[in-house]
């Protein structure tokens, strides 16, 4: 395990435009809507059960053509969160209690959906003395039990006010892959993502290769929020520190216009030089476009990550 080593100073990024002049939406960041067969079936199972995905509450743009395929990603714990980040669309407030239902309809939806790769993640909850991290643990049981064929990826909120044994509990129950996002770079957290900390993410990530080295780890950032080219290279080089195995990189889409502004639009071409730059820093897997999200096209990842982590054990 190599050691996580802070950098003794850090490029100041730009300012984030205050605004709300919005740069035009080029071509290549639109998509078709919503309507066929398998996106109403998908929907009808997740109303159903009366489970809450990410796809919904955070405006995904994507969200047709995963439905279309039958692929969610669920959101546990409820749909309030107790955060305030800038860039997300998901409600910020008092959440409601746990229920304890919940982890059993997750696992039943996973089956009716017949998913062979599940992407569970949830809002922050800092009311929780574990962060939400048993219910986690429990989801992953539950579909583990219903589905045992499914592989489970994990997107984890910082439990930042939490001691060790809650990431103890959740890395326990075995999830396939442990995401937990940096979403920017760190000079822009105060405005992006101020109830977080930096390093204690890329912390949290070392952790869970600490506690089981064997578990893939994965965590993604935004780009378009006014972050420049270095400090997006110093970013791939922090996670390759924590020994992260899969990055992604998206373009971030301005939910409301109460939210942080989009600085830029960023080329595809910088985003394969972006993935191009990230596969020469050793991640065994990279997903970098415009549209790449955390979960987009998750299952054909990980059949990708399985088969990098092979071939490099070969090659040693």
């Amino acid at each position: 395990m190599r050691d996580l080593k802070i950098p003794s100073e850090r490029h100041p990024e730009k300012a984030h435009r205050v605004d709300n002049a919005q740069p035009k939406k080029p071509d290549w960041i639109r998509v078709k809507a919503p309507v066929s067969a398998g996106y109403k079936q998908t929907r009808d199972i997740i109303r159903e059960q009366k489970l809450v995905t990410v796809c919904e509450e955070a405006g995904c743009p994507n969200v047709g053509e995963c439905w279309s395929a039958g692929h969610a990603t669920m959101m546990i714990m409820g749909e309030i969160c107790t955060r305030g980040c800038t860039f997300c669309n998901v409600a910020t407030g008092k959440p409601k209690a746990l229920d304890t239902f919940e982890p059993g309809r997750v696992a039943h939806a996973v089956a009716q959906l017949g998913l062979k790769h599940v992407v569970i993640t949830s809002v922050d909850r800092d009311d929780l003395d574990d962060g939400g991290a048993e219910h986690f643990a429990m989801t992953i049981r539950a579909i583990r039990h219903r589905a045992p064929d499914t592989t489970i990826e994990i997107l984890t909120p910082d439990f930042l006010k939490c001691d060790d044994s809650a990431l103890e509990k959740v890395v326990e129950a075995r999830p396939d892959v442990f995401n937990h996002n940096l979403e920017t770079v760190p000079g822009l957290y105060p405005s992006v993502r101020p109830g977080a900390r930096y390093f204690h993410s890329l912390r949290l990530l070392q952790k869970v290769k600490e506690l089981d080295p064997a578990m893939f780890t994965k965590s993604g950032i935004m780009v378009g929020l006014g972050e420049d080219r270095q400090a997006v290279g110093q970013v791939m080089d922090d996670m390759r520190a924590a020994d992260v195995d899969f990055l992604t990189i998206g373009q971030y889409l301005q939910p409301t216009p109460k939210h942080h502004v989009v600085d830029r639009f960023v080329t595809p071409d910088e985003f394969a030089a972006y993935e191009k730059a990230a596969y020469g820093k050793g991640f065994l897997m990279v997903s970098a476009t415009p549209l790449t999200r955390s979960s987009y096209h998750a299952g054909d990842d990980f059949a990708q990550l399985r088969s990098a982590r092979l071939a490099k054990l070969g090659r040693g």
